[in-house]
């Protein structure tokens, strides 16, 4: 059943709209995409807004693809259960079970077994055991418009952008924020992410989409500009971190300091981002020559 969107349908080309998300699609909603083909019609990414409207503007939906398997982007999976559902395959355990997608965020104790529910509860998580997983490359040919898959992992393993026939470029969660690269999850890896930046910054497009907050980006100069300045976060932080260093610290002291999450932001995942966030830019300290171990688990910035 088709739902309208009115004003909150961006179309971008004749086959591909974005439906925003509630707020700008900030979190936990985000910005999905529609893609109108001669012979298929899919949907990438749908959010809590899409759950909420009941549906997307289109008559039938004949496959779901995830850009990867966080939350809030296969919130509306379980919306089409006749529908094909795609992910990466580097992150496919997390769309085909709860269990599976805890693997990738990699944490334990009370606040996972919150977050637990929150993903079922508001998320309205749906296992999909028949997902298929694709790679890097696969073409998915709709009649008249294709969509690319381009692995940009970093974020989560298997995470992946689209290249859409007609000038389009989803991004995902590489969402040129300013509050930087998350890769805050046991599947994220800090040099993966910054080489899918330097990766994704050739990307030649007339409109690029991030999941959150910026939505729609006209234009390759305002692109690279955004690129550049979400990568540089991530020196920032590693600078910060040094800083944070003239004296031994654990990651738990490191996480406490949080240098990703404001003091103000009380989500039940915040202490274990900070300090696989910690952990990561630590190793890099630690190859680099940056920082000693100087007793185990205990840090400092080198002479």
């Amino acid at each position: 059943m088709s739902v309208r969107w009115g004003e909150d349908e961006r179309r971008l080309t004749g086959a591909v709209s974005v439906l925003m998300g509630a707020d700008r699609g900030a979190y936990p909603s985000g910005n999905s995409l529609l893609v109108l083909g001669d012979g298929e019609t899919v949907v990438i990414d749908p959010s809590i807004t899409v759950v909420a409207r009941g549906g997307v503007p289109a008559a039938g939906i004949d496959a779901v693809i995830n850009s990867h398997s966080h939350e809030d982007h296969v919130a509306g999976n379980g919306l089409y259960p006749g529908a094909r559902v795609h992910v990466h395959h580097e992150d496919l355990s997390g769309v085909r079970s709860l269990d599976g997608l805890m693997d990738v965020y990699g944490f334990g104790g009370p606040a996972a077994d919150e977050f637990r529910d929150t993903i079922v509860e508001e998320f309205r998580y749906t296992p999909r055991p028949d997902a298929e997983g694709f790679g890097d490359g696969h073409v998915f040919d709709l009649g008249g418009v294709t969509v690319e898959a381009v692995h940009l992992p970093g974020h989560t393993r298997g995470h992946s952008g689209f290249r859409i026939s007609g000038g389009v470029f989803f991004l995902s969660d590489i969402d040129l924020t300013g509050f930087g690269p998350y890769y805050g999850d046991m599947w994220s890896d800090l040099d993966d992410f910054e080489a899918s930046l330097a990766k994704v910054r050739d990307e030649e497009a007339d409109f690029y989409v991030t999941f959150h907050h910026k939505g729609v980006i006209e234009g390759r100069p305002t692109f690279v500009r955004l690129v550049d300045e979400f990568a540089a976060v991530i020196g920032r932080r590693h600078a910060a971190m040094l800083d944070f260093l003239p004296e031994p610290r654990t990651l738990d002291d490191m996480a406490a300091h949080r240098f990703i999450y404001r003091r103000h932001v009380q989500l039940p995942i915040v202490d274990a981002v900070e300090r696989r966030s910690a952990e990561l830019h630590v190793q890099r300290m630690l190859v680099r020559g940056e920082a000693v171990e100087v007793e185990p688990g205990c840090f400092q910035r080198a002479p």
